[in-house]
């Protein structure tokens, strides 16, 4: 079992920054790749980022690019994700998530949730 555990949300007001982290605990070394993801009220979750365990290629979505940037630390075990020049419709709760022997995501953590006030 892997378990993942957010941290670093909070309130920012617009144009500012914020690292988001993610650990990864137990069968860790079974992660194949890892990406964070987000849900505004009323909307559907929509995928942010995410980069593969072993060769650390990254992929980003559009609305995004530029502002968010992923990374990793394979000795932590820990996914994280910089998140800059914030826009008030980047208020969202941030889920991290992991794919377990598996190419599809199949492990969620409990989110965080980030605020950007205008």
């Amino acid at each position: 079992q892997v378990q993942l555990v957010e941290s670093g949300g909070g309130l920012v007001q617009a144009g500012g920054s914020l690292r988001l982290s993610c650990a990864a605990s137990g069968r860790a070394f079974s992660i194949r790749r890892m990406g964070w993801f987000r849900q505004a009220p009323g909307k559907e979750r929509e995928f942010v980022s995410s980069i593969n365990w072993s060769s650390a290629l990254t992929n980003c979505a559009d609305s995004v690019k530029g502002r968010f940037t992923i990374s990793r630390d394979n000795a932590k075990n820990t996914v994280y994700l910089e998140v800059n020049s914030l826009k008030p419709e980047d208020t969202a709760v941030y889920y991290c998530a992991a794919a377990i022997e598996n190419i599809q995501f199949n492990k969620w953590g409990q989110g965080t949730q980030v605020t950007v006030s205008s």
